[in-house]
This record gives structure tokens, C-alpha cells and sequence, in this order.
């Protein structure tokens, strides 16, 4: 069920937040681990929640949406007497003595914490070469445990797609909401920068780094942004209370004749050629639906690069403590383990090269929102890849998500760099069965044009819908 769905259920006592807890820990305990979809379950904290939720709604004091609905939450992000072991062995053992914004937020609307979802370690942040770059091992795909989530929201991926909860928080830098979000069949947003306080989380790039939910439905994600949006003066790139805020309507037409639409053409070099018709057929339901679509290409530039160059050298100083102890060496990934090494040798006069840089391309990315309401393309270039290992001698052999990043304009890249609002929503499958996601993106801080456009198609279509059979 949809986290809306649920909500309403429990508002009107038709469903126990107890019982359903208590269904969804004995998922997690079977199906999860056969996934690899957790670090860390929270039973006894999730079952305290649970009561204490059903006691509230019983006795008339009802919080709001998310009041006895169970979720999971990326491993990344602190809760208070519990491991965050941030995926990697060096911090196997580490756990911090506060909550997060996020968990404090989460706390107060009355949702249950099921556990710490699995993910790569570090995020990615001193790069990975495969899915089993983590202190758990791979994350499988519940559509086919073969296949891997991608990275770095692994877990998050599987436990939304698998119904281990109805929604996980997730982290992206560099995509990594959006990229398991449509491998795993799922509805994923990275909000714009600032949106969602980071405080109480692991930084890899503190210019680039967004949290955001992972769920059934954009409606779900909507419901979930409303409660933890919001300035926080512990985080210092916190939106403020003065600028735009997020506001999203509960109910939207079936029709939106002022959503204008610009389907790009020129992301991947290398693009499933499925996985662009489904896009195509995309585009059609949204014309039925009253929007106006128009074919445009995205303006050539270094956005790739950019966004590579900051997050090398922004997670050098994350991770300089792992660096300089030489701990670096405990990392699963051979990738990981020098990564650290060769970007401290960037200098401070190439970063701030980089950052002049930027602000060129995020007006670049900012004018076509002059024409456009939204612009969407497939959210990634192919359905999930195998979990096997990579042959670099084997030109069969699964790709990396790094390898499919080198496209100068891939939209997850121009979307993270740019700090800008974007989703992934199921758009189709594969002929072997593997979702296929579309990414809709907006103009930074418009994140309620990305979400009423989503749920515009969803409400169209039926993609959303479709479980893996487990």
C-alpha cells in the first residue's frame, strides 16, 4: 500500500500501526536479509513507536500523515543510540548520541523506524567500482536478485520495491536517489538543494549533498517532503524561512494543460533503446492529460565534470580523518581505498576553478525553465545491470554506474550539480522484466511543478502499481 493509503487507514482505526509494524519487521527479518536490504532493524524502537502511535490516534491526538506509518532510513543518518555505520567497515562499530533533523522531524509527525537501510560505503564518496562495495555486501534487486539496486541508496531501493516499508529516506549527491529509485522500480526525489536539512548526516560533498524519499507513488513523496521540509539553522545551507517554500496541493486534476514539457534528446551517448520509447509513450500520456510537449535538446558543457571535479575534491575533506589515519585500506572497494590519495592532490586554486565554473551552468540549466515547466528523460541510460563481477577484459561485462556517467549531459549529473528538484517514476520494463525510470526535472526550488507532473502520469498510468513477485 501507498504511504497515503495507510495514513488513511490508520487515521480511521481500519489498520493497527502494531499489527502493520509488526507484519512489515517479519518481511524485513526474511525478506530483507535475503536482499541485503538492511544494516540494522530497530524492533523495539519501532514496536515503542508503533504503541504509542495507536494510544495518540486512540485517544483522539492525531499528528498527520505519517502518524503510525513504518519507514526505513539510509544508514547515513544519525539516530540516536543506534549503529550509523555509513556502509563502511572503518565505522562498523560507530553511532552517534543525537537524532538527526530528519529523525527529529520524523519523530514529531509519528512515523515508526523500522531500521538503518544498507547502502555502498561512504556513499560512493571515495569512489566504488561494483555493488559490493559495502561493510553488508550487495544489495539484490527484488526484481531480479541477480541484478544490483545502484548505488549509493542501495538499500533504500530494495526496501520500497521489495514492500519491507512503504517509504526510506535515501541521500544523493550525484544521483543516487534517482539511479535505484528507477532500477528498483520505484518513485524517488531529490529535492532541491537546502530543501531537507542534512544535519546529523554523513557529508561526501557539502555542496552537493540532498536526503529525500523513496517511495510508491510521487503523491507519497509529496506527503513525506511536507514533513521534512523545512529551515534548519543547524545546517548551513538550509533554505531560509524567507525564501519559497514547499507547499503541495492533496488533490490535483486528471487534466494540466499548463504543464509545459521538454522531452530532451541528447543526454546518452549510449541509451536501451526500450528505455527511450518508454519516455516516448510517456510523452503521448501527457499530451492526452492536456500538457504541452516539445522535443529540445540540453546546452552543451563541462556539467559532468564539474560535478565530478566537486565531489572529489569536497569528499577529500569529508573523509580526511579516513585519509590521513590510513584506515582508507579497510575499505571493501580497491577504488575506495587510493581515491582519497590522488584528490587531495587537487589544489585550491583547481576547486575554485570548478566553482567559477558553476555558476555559468546552473544559469545555463536555470534558462530553460524560461520555456519549460519541466524537462524529463530517461532517468537512467539501461534497466538494472548484474551483480557479477566486472571482467575489464569482457566487453559483455556489466557496466559501473561510473561508466555511465561520463555523458557530459547526463540528467542526474546536470540535476545534482545545479541543486535542482528532480524524480524518478516508473515508465515501463525491459524484455527481461527490469524497470525502467523517467527522470522529470524542475527549476531549483519549484520541487511542487516536478511532483504535480509525476503525479499527473501516475495517475494516467499503472507502472507505479507493479510489485516484483517475491
Amino acid at each position: 500500500m501507498s504511504v497515503r493509503t495507510l495514513g488513511d487507514a490508520i487515521r480511521e482505526r481500519r489498520i493497527s500501526p502494531v499489527e502493520l509494524t509488526e507484519r512489515y519487521l517479519e518481511r524485513c527479518r526474511t525478506l530483507g536479509k535475503r536482499l541485503n536490504a538492511f544494516v540494522t532493524l530497530t524492533p523495539e524502537l519501532a514496536l515503542r513507536q508503533a504503541n504509542d502511535a495507536e494510544a495518540e490516534i486512540r485517544a483522539g491526538n492525531y499528528r498527520g500523515p505519517l502518524h503510525g506509518v513504518p519507514y526505513a532510513v539510509k544508514d547515513l543518518v544519525a539516530v540516536k543510540g543506534y549503529p550509523t555505520t555509513w556502509g563502511a567497515v572503518p565505522y562498523a562499530r560507530q553511532s552517534f548520541d543525537y537524532n538527526a533533523t530528519v529523525i527529529e522531524r520524523l519523530n514529531t509527525a509519528g512515523a515508526v523506524l523500522l531500521g538503518k537501510a544498507a547502502m555502498i560505503e561512504l556513499a560512493g564518496g571515495l569512489g566504488y567500482s561494483s555493488g559490493t562495495a559495502s561493510l553488508t555486501g550487495p544489495t539484490r534487486n527484488p526484481w531480479n536478485p541477480e541484478c544490483w539496486t545502484c548505488g549509493s541508496s542501495s538499500g533504500s531501493g530494495a526496501v520500497v520495491a521489495a514492500g519491507l516499508a512503504p517509504w526510506a529516506l535515501g541521500s544523493d549527491t550525484r544521483g543516487s536517489i534517482l539511479c535505484p529509485s528507477s532500477w528498483c522500480g520505484v518513485s524517488g526525489l531529490r529535492p532541491s538543494f537546502g530543501r531537507v536539512s542534512r544535519y546529523g548526516s554523513m557529508a561526501i560533498a557539502y555542496s552537493m549533498d540532498k536526503l529525500g524519499p523513496m517511495a510508491r507513488t510521487a503523491d507519497d513523496c509529496a506527503i513525506v517532503l511536507s514533513v521534512l521540509a523545512g529551515h534548519d539553522p543547524l545546517d548551513h545551507d538550509s533554505i531560509s524561512s524567507s525564501t519559497m517554500g514547499f507547499a503541495y496541493q492533496d488533490t490535483e486534476p486528471v487534466q494540466n494543460p499548463s504543464l509545459r514539457i521538454g522531452r530532451l534528446t541528447n543526454v546518452y551517448d549510449k541509451l536501451d533503446p526500450d528505455a527511450d520509447k518508454a519516455v516516448d509513450e510517456a510523452c503521448r500520456i501527457f499530451e492526452k492529460a492536456g500538457a504541452t510537449v516539445e522535443s529540445c535538446e540540453f546546452p552543451d558543457g563541462p556539467f559532468e565534470e564539474a560535478a565530478e571535479l566537486t565531489i572529489l575534491m569536497e569528499a577529500a575533506s569529508s573523509f580526511d580523518y579516513l585519509i590521513h589515519s590510513g584506515k582508507c585500506k579497510d575499505l571493501t572497494d580497491p577504488l575506495g581505498r587510493i581515491n582519497g590519495y590522488a584528490s587531495e592532490q587537487f589544489s585550491v586554486t583547481d576547486y575554485l576553478h570548478v566553482q567559477r565554473v558553476r555558476p555559468m551552468l546552473q544559469r545555463t540549466a536555470d534558462a530553460m525553465f524560461n520555456r519549460y515547466s519541466v524537462l524529463i528523460s530517461p532517468a537512467q541510460p539501461t534497466a538494472a545491470q548484474p551483480l557479477r563481477a566486472k571482467d575489464p577484459d569482457d566487453p559483455a561485462s556489466p557496466k559501473t554506474p561510473k561508466q555511465f556517467h561520463l555523458d557530459r549531459r547526463a540528467p542526474d549529473g546536470v540535476s545534482s550539480l545545479c541543486g535542482l528538484p528532480a524524480i524518478s517514476v516508473p515508465c515501463g520494463f525491459s524484455k527481461k522484466r527490469l524497470p525502467y525510470g523517467m527522470q522529470i526535472m524542475g527549476r531549483a526550488l519549484n520541487d511542487a511543478v516536478v511532483l504535480r507532473a509525476a503525479r499527473l502520469y501516475q495517475i494516467h498510468t499503472e507502472w507505479h502499481l507493479q510489485h516484483p513477485s517475491l
